[in-house]
């Protein structure tokens, strides 16, 4: 198991990728009139990219079109003190080809939130990194 300085364990690109498959909700950051924001959204993995449906007028829309965006899942239990989280950095982009987007709508991708949602951003990884902590990490960083 490899730690990092904090004694973290620090997850493989493939243990990330997993967890990016079975998780459903996420934490888009991306930046707002000059700040960075932070916006839970749903979201599916499709062919290795994070796909969010939004809506057109949203300001995720209007500020996540062909930018670096981060992304962010986790799990925790504070009872037994434990969790993992998986951060992505990638470009954003809105899907514009007639195409793809038939394509997305395909997907079982349907928004938590109230409105119309008839906008796709897609989310190439560029760097993924992930951390587990809890017992096991705990009882490897003591030795």
């Amino acid at each position: 198991m490899k730690l990092d300085q904090s004694g973290l364990e620090i997850l493989s690109r493939d243990e990330c990728r997993a967890l990016l498959g079975r998780a459903t909700i996420g934490r888009i950051v991306f930046t707002h009139q000059a700040l960075p924001a932070v916006q839970p959204v749903n979201y599916l993995l499709n062919r290795g990219d994070l796909v969010v449906r939004t809506s057109r007028t949203s300001r995720l829309a209007t500020a996540a079109a062909d930018t670096v965006v981060a992304f962010e899942i986790d799990e925790f239990d504070t009872a037994d003190r434990t969790g993992w989280s998986v951060v992505v950095v990638g470009r954003a982009r809105r899907a514009t080809d007639p195409r793809e987007i038939a394509a997305l709508e395909a997907l079982p991708l349907d928004s938590w939130a109230p409105g119309t949602r008839d906008t796709f951003i897609v989310i190439h990884p560029e760097l993924v990194t992930g951390r587990r902590l809890g017992r096991a990490t705990d009882s490897a960083a003591a030795h």
